[in-house]
């Protein structure tokens, strides 16, 4: 593998571990609220980020990197965090979309710098990009459906 290829296979890496860390999250925003709608849109999102995640793992496989099996450990802390926000707030939906927002906020920012850093194929940057502009309208949603819950 060549220097460019390792960098390429370490931006998919990096970007499959900050999805695997979105999909855990919503997995766990989906449990921490009562409202029936916010569950299924949580859900779908994790099943969603799910798909993302073996995405970037086919194109990392196409660079000959075995899978990548583990979160980040940011991301760990991350949902650390929005457990203990979440239980103190008893499951709060406007809490719970603020933690989601942060959680699309940091996937964009990595998502953003992997596309304008990494010298990607087209192939990957298209399902980079497809899959950044999904974080961005989901981010955008997490943010007006917060807003309409204001305290």
């Amino acid at each position: 593998m060549n220097a460019s290829t390792q960098t390429v296979a370490s931006v998919l890496e990096s970007l499959i571990e900050t999805i695997r860390d979105s999909q855990e999250l919503f997995l766990s925003a989906a449990e921490d609220v009562k409202n029936p709608a916010f569950k299924a849109m949580f859900g779908e999102l994790a099943v969603q980020r799910r798909d993302f995640a073996g995405e970037l793992q086919l194109l990392a496989a196409d660079l000959g990197k075995a899978e990548h099996a583990t979160s980040s450990v940011g991301g760990a802390i991350h949902r650390g965090w929005m457990d203990i926000k979440a239980a103190l707030a008893s499951g709060d939906e406007h809490t719970v979309l603020t933690e989601c927002e942060r959680g699309e906020d940091y996937a964009s920012t990595e998502y953003r710098d992997a596309l304008m850093g990494a010298e990607l194929s087209p192939r990957m940057r298209e399902v980079i990009d497809n899959q950044f502009q999904s974080i961005r309208a989901s981010h955008e949603r997490m943010r007006r459906l917060r807003d309409l819950l204001k305290p």
